[in-house]
């Protein structure tokens, strides 16, 4: 975690990062597809609960750099090919590929500590955030190691016991040396934010594949294409900048906090609506005409609400204010679940359009004054 550097943007290197775990992302969503069960859910969202935590450690890292020069960036590239292992492993994590899963995650972290290492070699805050994180932040990938050698219920409860490790460590691990960059901070979550919505433009293509072109399934492809727009909408058109300018002129400390709550907290659960939506896309262009699943429509209607939720703590963390209107859109979702099994899919995508249309439509038109003072000082 850096000094503030508000000039300090996103660089090619991350950029390339963010590649790959581009991939890992498409990797979930097809280990979600895969099998239509809950037992299959949990574990898609373990795995990505697992991957979103690499990907944030690496966030947090970058924000510290401020260079991506020499070792670092020899470091920085073997996080790539390790974490392209990862991926590789996801669609068996629980089964054959347990090894290699929780193996490269493992050397995917402790070359996030070997960052901090060489970063830390002239910055003393910097060494006493690595002494801080070094042992959460190597327990829970042991744990996965571990979970890996394991069966059954022992191996579900290692992964567990990982995953509480991971999302317990930065509450207990906040203190000296913690500093933040906002700017590079919350463009760097937006960015990854559009990467989980790609996912979601990709899942239509993927369960589109080998159904012949025609009214239905052009109508279906064009009605998630506007719900995805809408998803994008709800955080890029005044919920990002208003609590990016918040942030940027708090103190800190509060600074600090801000990146953990807003950032590392909460967008794990807006990354996880989208892809779970991108789930219940895919599973809709693969049977337009045809009645959800129960699992398939949790995903599409529940992933949307658990975004639109996740956004509006987003903004009352970031920024003081709730917007009630997302809340009852995502309460609007949840009671639609059950409809999406009894309809054919693309009406119940289209369900899920109408309200998000409906709340973009009336935030755009209740925010019209803020949007514009927001984008006069950008």
């Amino acid at each position: 975690m850096s000094g503030t550097r508000d000039e300090q943007r996103v660089t090619p290197l991350e950029l390339f990062f963010d590649l790959v775990f581009v991939f890992a992302l498409t990797q979930v969503t097809g280990y979600l597809g895969a099998g239509e069960s809950w037992g299959n859910v949990l574990q898609g969202i373990g795995i990505l609960l697992a991957l979103w935590w690499a990907w944030v450690a690496y966030a947090w890292v970058a924000n510290a750099a401020g260079s991506e020069d020499g070792p670092a960036r020899v470091a920085l590239l073997a996080a790539v090919a390790a974490m392209l292992v990862v991926s590789l492993a996801v669609p068996d994590a629980f089964g054959a590929s347990a090894v290699w899963f929780a193996g490269g995650l493992l050397v995917v972290r402790l070359l996030h500590l070997s960052l901090y290492w060489i970063l830390g070699r002239h910055d003393a805050g910097l060494r006493a955030v690595l002494r801080r994180l070094a042992v959460p932040l190597s327990v829970g990938p042991a744990l996965l190691v571990a979970g890996a050698l394991l069966d059954g219920p022992l191996r579900a409860t290692a992964w567990v016991a990982a995953l509480a490790v991971d999302y317990t460590g930065p509450v207990r691990s906040a203190g000296e040396g913690s500093r933040v960059a906002p700017g590079h901070f919350a463009e760097r979550f937006g960015l990854i934010v559009i990467v989980a919505l790609g996912e979601s433009i990709v899942s239509i293509g993927v369960g589109a594949d080998g159904a012949p072109l025609d009214l239905g399934l052009v109508t279906a492809a064009v009605v998630a294409a506007v719900a995805a727009a809408a998803l994008w909408w709800a955080y890029f058109d005044v919920t990002a900048l208003a609590v990016e300018r918040r942030f940027a002129s708090a103190s800190p400390s509060e600074q600090v906090r801000v990146a953990r709550d807003c950032y590392m907290y909460l967008h794990t659960l807006t990354v996880l609506g989208i892809i779970l939506f991108a789930l219940g896309v895919k599973k809709t262009l693969a049977h337009v005409d045809e009645p959800l699943s129960v699992v398939a429509a949790a995903a599409l209607c529940g992933g949307v609400a658990l975004y639109l939720v996740s956004l509006a703590a987003f903004r009352r963390r970031g920024t003081g204010t709730l917007p009630a209107a997302r809340v009852g859109a995502a309460a609007v979702l949840v009671l639609a679940a059950p409809l999406a099994t009894r309809v054919d899919a693309t009406a119940a995508l289209a369900v899920v359009a109408s309200v998000l249309v409906a709340l973009v439509a009336h935030e755009t038109v209740r925010e019209r004054e803020l949007r514009h003072d927001l984008r006069a000082r950008t």
